[in-house]
């Protein structure tokens, strides 16, 4: 998965479309991330010892990675991800539209 935590992403599909927000979550195993202010839901939560808040609790819910695209924070717009051999040997991550490494 070329998306990561820390990341800047915008969403491209859903009913979210448009908006942009900070990854804080990704699970590489489901292809899924969190991202910040996108995809908030509703959860009742019941009172409990553990639970510091009970009600209605807005959260994000995780997003497919297909629906977002990252955002270069060079040129700052949505890109495509490469990946580029450095030279101790290891793999970077590479912004297809002006070069930039991203790692």
């Amino acid at each position: 998965m070329k998306i990561r935590k820390d990341d800047t992403v915008l969403v491209i599909a859903g009913k979210d479309r448009g908006k942009s927000g900070k990854v804080r979550q990704s699970f590489p195993k489901e292809q899924r991330v969190i991202v910040e202010g996108v995809n908030t839901i509703k959860r009742h939560v019941k009172p409990r010892a553990n639970v510091r808040q009970a009600g209605i609790v807005e959260r994000d819910a995780s997003i497919h990675v297909s629906n977002v695209v990252l955002l270069c924070p060079k040129c700052n717009r949505p890109v495509r991800i490469g990946s580029q051999s450095t030279k101790e040997g290891a793999k970077a991550r590479v912004c297809r539209g002006c070069g930039e490494v991203l790692d």
